[in-house]
């Protein structure tokens, strides 16, 4: 009998706690979020493995048709399976944690909140990481205050979510500091000056001069809203 490596065991035990829990196998991409691997072909050549030693079966190469096999079951070198606390645990492998930073102007600026220190968050909220797309790990959030954005539908009380980046496309919604103060404005560069544009009739632009946007930072784009009901 083929001894498994420590990877392809973990693999093992997190196919079994699924079909367990949820009553059907994980998918490629839930497999690698587990495991952490980024491509299906990494996972494939793990489940491939499994597969060669005797532990795995599936059809066609589906992932919903992975099926452990008897020698999966037993003791010595075969796979202990996960207590049902932990494989519950693995449902929550697409769900990204977001830490909430503190708050940012959405009508009058605000003092900004330090970026710098992850650990200051006041509050989180779980979502789904397809929500957020790439780079969701460099993702954070922040609470507006204010009515500035509420035709973009940002409303005053909610979340944004913004992945952190020094630079921002012409029309993005980002979040910015002007001197020591942070906004939330879409981002037009313009030829003589920077304007960060409310998505509210009633109010003017932020305009700041170019010969001092070298003091202005972008802390972010805004790639999601939160609003709790």
């Amino acid at each position: 009998m083929q001894t498994l490596t420590e990877r392809q065991r973990r693999v093992l035990e997190f196919i079994q706690a699924a079909i367990e829990t949820k009553g059907y196998p994980p998918t490629l991409r839930e497999i690698g979020n587990f495991m952490q691997i980024r491509s299906t072909n990494g996972v494939n050549d793990h489940l491939r493995a499994l597969e060669r030693k005797g532990y795995l079966t599936r059809e066609d190469m589906k992932s919903r048709t992975l099926r452990p096999t008897a020698m999966a079951g037993g003791g010595g070198n075969n796979v202990t399976r996960l207590p049902l606390p932990a494989a519950r645990a693995a449902e929550d492998d697409d769900m990204i944690t977001i830490p909430i930073l503190g708050r940012v102007a959405a009508g009058r600026l605000q003092e900004a909140v330090d970026l710098s220190r992850t650990d200051a968050a006041e509050d989180s909220v779980k979502i789904d990481r397809m929500l957020i797309g790439r780079g969701a790990r460099d993702v954070f959030g922040l609470r507006i205050h204010g009515d500035s954005m509420i035709d973009a539908g940002i409303h005053d009380g909610d979340y944004v979510f913004v992945r952190k980046q020094l630079e921002a496309n012409r029309g993005e919604i980002v979040v910015a500091m002007v001197g020591e103060e942070a906004t939330c404005k879409r981002y037009f560069p313009e030829k003589d000056h920077i304007r960060l544009q409310p998505e509210n009739a009633t109010m003017a632009p932020i305009l700041v001069p170019k010969t001092e946007w070298l003091s202005t930072r972008i802390l972010g784009v805004v790639v999601g809203v939160y609003r709790k009901i």
